[in-house]
């Protein structure tokens, strides 16, 4: 009875082994779940793509547009981008477990011609920002 206590606790110890993934790990696995089912729907968005960074642990996320390089598209998206970062947050596309791990996304909104309208580096204390958790008069990363 003894002996098969040991090999059942043996047994249960390797399947917990195999089953904990690191953060690299959880960083592509993030990533393909992103490119294979992810879309993000909006004004001129023509597609999205994220790309690990494993050694940096960090993930970007990359929305293209057919839209114009030009004052009033910054402007605009600009303004409206922390929205869509919430959406995002929302829908798991970044990921707080991950953020909470040190993983941080590089999130890029592109104009068609690859030039940035907006961008936003999503770490711990963008997140918080982001939720509405900071803390009062703390100073935050801006857009």
């Amino acid at each position: 009875m003894k002996k098969i206590t040991q090999i059942a606790f043996a047994l249960a110890f390797a399947l917990f082994l195999i089953s904990c993934k690191n953060t690299k790990q959880k960083i592509q696995e993030h990533v393909s779940n992103y490119n294979n089912s992810s879309s993000i729907k909006g004004n001129g968005i023509t597609s999205t793509t994220a790309k690990a960074f494993l050694n940096d642990n960090r993930i970007e996320i990359r929305i293209e547009t057919n839209l114009e390089e030009n004052d009033a598209n910054k402007l605009a998206y600009k303004e409206s981008f922390p929205a869509l970062l919430k959406d995002m947050i929302k829908n798991d596309q970044i990921s707080p477990s991950l953020i909470a791990e040190g993983v941080k996304f590089d999130v890029y909104f592109l104009a068609y011609n690859n030039v940035i309208l907006a961008q936003q580096l999503v770490d711990q204390e963008e997140l918080a920002v982001l939720e509405g958790t900071s803390e009062p008069n703390k100073e935050t990363a801006k857009l």
